[in-house]
């Protein structure tokens, strides 16, 4: 088995639902999402993160604002909708429902 691959098929599976958490925080701009996801070593670059925005962003789970920079360009601020805050509440149900079968299966393997 590669483990690795398994751990980053993992990873990607649950970046959307940490994109969601981040955002339910406040507004971000992509750049200091992917800080996060970093500090949390959920290596993620942006050729990554920009594609799941736009898909989520795209349906409706996120919105975004441009907001002039004192450091270059304008920033796109990304804002969780309130579609996307009921899609962080489902994932949040089916995360605590996953770790809970996860914990049963590890214990009965003990």
């Amino acid at each position: 088995m590669n483990t690795e691959n398994v751990k980053a098929q993992m990873r990607k599976g649950i970046l959307e639902y940490c994109t969601l958490s981040i955002l339910s925080k406040g507004d971000a701009y992509a750049s200091e999402i992917i800080k996060e996801l970093k500090t949390a070593e959920l290596i993620v670059v942006e050729g990554t993160l920009y594609p799941l925005l736009t898909r989520q962003k795209n349906t409706g789970l996120l919105s975004y604002r441009w907001e002039e920079s004192t450091q270059g360009p304008p920033r796109k601020y990304y804002r969780l909708t309130d579609k996307g805050q009921e899609a962080l509440n489902e994932l949040d149900k089916s995360w605590n429902n996953l770790t809970q079968s996860i914990k049963k299966i590890r214990k009965n393997n003990r």
